[in-house]
């Protein structure tokens, strides 16, 4: 199955995708986040409701879309250096912050705060950072609660699968020490959808091709084998002693091909077209747009 929140009487509401249609299916789960706790009985649940006459759907090509998940339990849990080419792209431009190659999968977080549609513009202001850069990532979401999961049992703890572009500081992570929070969380930021589609459905996911494309080159293009821990590991090692909740989301990593990578250095700049996707997962598609993060602020980069 796949599934959209849909922006309609200026609320969110979780809608399941049939055909060309969105059924909505507010009535029976408040969120997304709602949806993925219930587990196997909610999706019985939509199932059912996608047979019924009456109920209530909106054109797909009409719907405003915002991001499937849009109640987190916690911030989003992200992950570095995850396709040994990215890594490598980046020697001797990380400003003094060198590491070798890590023998184990590298975490960190992003704010919600972050979080925007799959059309939504990507806030710019060039007074909280002079690097914008684009990531194009494949994100999960956690359907059952786990703590201390096996690599060979993490796949039954993955509700589904959705895009995310992890738009980032440059400059603001290495201003805080190399940790790379603060320059990955600016408010509406990040894109995530367009759908949240089911594990079962998407099925074989190494062979997946995600891309990043900018004004209509491509930038970024990889499959998601080449990760340099794959997602049962990911999920064995961020679960390990610690509890990951239904309706956690997971970023797991670009591939190579980011801006501050490149000779000269390619950086976000208002009215760049952001388009990132990936196999069975449809698009992003995000306009930069120059918008006031500074405020009051008394900071001086």
């Amino acid at each position: 199955m796949r599934f959209v929140s849909v922006r309609k009487d200026g609320k969110a509401t979780p809608g399941a995708i049939d055909g060309s249609e969105i059924v909505l299916i507010g009535d029976l789960f408040d969120d997304l986040t709602a949806l993925v706790e219930t587990g196997e009985d909610g999706l019985k649940r939509v199932a059912k409701a996608l047979q019924e006459e009456g109920r209530e759907r909106v054109p797909l090509e009409d719907a405003e879309l915002g991001p499937p998940i849009n109640r987190f339990k916690r911030d989003i849990l992200c992950t570095g250096w995850n396709y040994w080419d990215h890594f490598d792209e980046n020697k001797g431009r990380r400003d003094g912050q060198e590491v070798e190659r890590p023998t184990a999968p590298t975490y960190f977080t992003k704010a919600p705060n972050a979080v925007i549609g799959p059309h939504d513009d990507i806030a710019w202001d060039e007074r909280c950072s002079k690097k914008w850069d684009y990531e194009a990532e494949l994100a999960l979401v956690i359907g059952k609660a786990g703590r201390s999961i096996p690599a060979s049992k993490a796949k039954d703890h993955i509700f589904g699968f959705c895009l995310a572009n992890d738009v980032s500081q440059r400059d603001i992570q290495r201003r805080h020490g190399g940790q790379w929070m603060r320059g990955k969380s600016p408010d509406n930021t990040t894109p995530l959808g367009p759908f949240l589609v089911t594990a079962d459905e998407v099925g074989d996911y190494d062979d997946m091709r995600i891309e990043c494309e900018l004004n209509g080159d491509v930038m970024q293009s990889a499959l998601i084998k080449q990760m340099a821990f794959d997602i049962p590991t990911l999920i064995a090692e961020l679960s390990f002693g610690m509890t990951l909740n239904s309706g956690d989301v997971i970023l797991t990593g670009t591939p190579a091909g980011v801006g501050n990578a490149r000779t000269p250095q390619v950086w976000l700049k208002p009215g760049d077209v952001v388009v990132t996707r990936a196999t069975g997962l449809g698009e992003l598609r995000n306009i930069v747009k120059e918008t006031d993060l500074y405020g009051e602020a008394d900071i001086v980069l």
